[in-house]
């Protein structure tokens, strides 16, 4: 198995950088990734210079294209999760993805597994959730039989959004500031157990289907907060703000940074009371869930990647 040749687009993003990290522990070396993103690939390279990286856009047609026929799995990871412009959803997470299925229309076609997101059931309505809807539907459409995965909100190392974003913003203020009463529930999922998940995926060939990838806790996002407070040794002051003053305080940061690591859409999605189904993922891929306050403490405890976060 170690001898297959895994492409991985997107691959230096946060799920990627994980699976490489976990792949090479598990003796694969014959990966190459796709990544248009010339900051991240740069610490890939200085992680792993053993690894192959071709920077490329996916969204446009080129030579890289030809490349797949030399892939035996490909993990398709690329996804564009922030900003205020949809144009940049729809090319990364939508053209993108056309491209990439367009190459494996062969005879011989490599083992895929999709990444999808748990938001394409979500009640929210934001550019992120419009796109990855479509983009499962064209996976679906295309015809290849293969698992389509869809995590919730996930963590760990190199996270440059989400819990990693804010375990740095909790050391540069000396108040950390809560929307609301901060009871939002939330179904994290510990992004090292996501790539065991697409590791025995790779390994036993799961067939097709959609698995709804939920962390197994349910907390509430001022709780995450709590455990992330004390895994970091943060000093910072936890202080809650009435919901309609934090989403105009956000209004005013997009103003001013044209790429926040915090919208109103994403805020609304936080409050939108979501709740994702739970299947038993541990069982179904025969690997082990990390409990939430030791995934966090690995996250931010790990000699070298905890201190590596990615660029937005």
């Amino acid at each position: 198995m170690q001898t297959q040749k895994i492409f991985l687009p997107g691959g230096a993003g946060l799920v990627g950088q994980n699976l490489i990290a976990r792949l090479k522990a598990r003796g694969y070396s014959n990966i190459v990734v796709f990544d248009k993103h010339v900051t991240n690939t740069a610490i890939l390279r200085s992680l792993h210079p053993d690894i192959e990286v071709v920077e490329v856009d996916l969204s446009k047609s080129g030579p890289w294209q030809k490349r797949f026929s030399e892939a035996d799995v490909v993990v398709m990871l690329q996804a564009h999760i922030g900003g205020l412009d949809y144009a940049d959803f729809v090319a990364n997470n939508i053209t993108s993805t056309e491209h990439i299925l367009s190459t494996m229309k062969t005879d011989r076609p490599p083992y895929l597994v999709h990444i999808s997101s748990s938001v394409v059931k979500s009640i929210a309505d934001d550019f992120y959730t419009r796109s990855k809807i479509i983009q499962e539907e064209i996976v679906l459409k295309n015809g290849i039989d293969c698992p389509i995965l869809r995590p919730t909100l996930m963590f760990g190392w190199f996270d440059r959004k989400h819990l990693g974003w804010l375990s740095r913003f909790m050391q540069k203020t000396p108040f950390f500031p809560i929307p609301g009463n901060g009871r939002f529930m939330r179904q994290p999922l510990f992004v090292g157990d996501f790539c065991d998940i697409i590791i025995s995926c790779i390994e036993s060939r799961k067939a097709g289907g959609i698995f709804n990838i939920s962390g197994q806790e349910k907390i509430d996002y001022i709780d995450m907060i709590r455990v992330i407070k004390k895994a970091t040794h943060s000093s910072t002051r936890i202080i809650k703000i009435p919901y309609n003053v934090f989403y105009g305080l956000l209004w005013l940061w997009s103003l001013v940074d044209k790429n926040p690591p915090f919208t109103t859409q994403q805020l609304e999605a936080l409050v939108a009371k979501d709740e994702f189904e739970v299947i038993d993922w541990p069982a179904i891929f025969n690997v082990k869930s990390t409990p939430f306050e030791q995934a966090v403490a690995q996250t931010f405890t790990h000699p070298i990647y905890s201190k590596v976060s990615l660029d937005f």
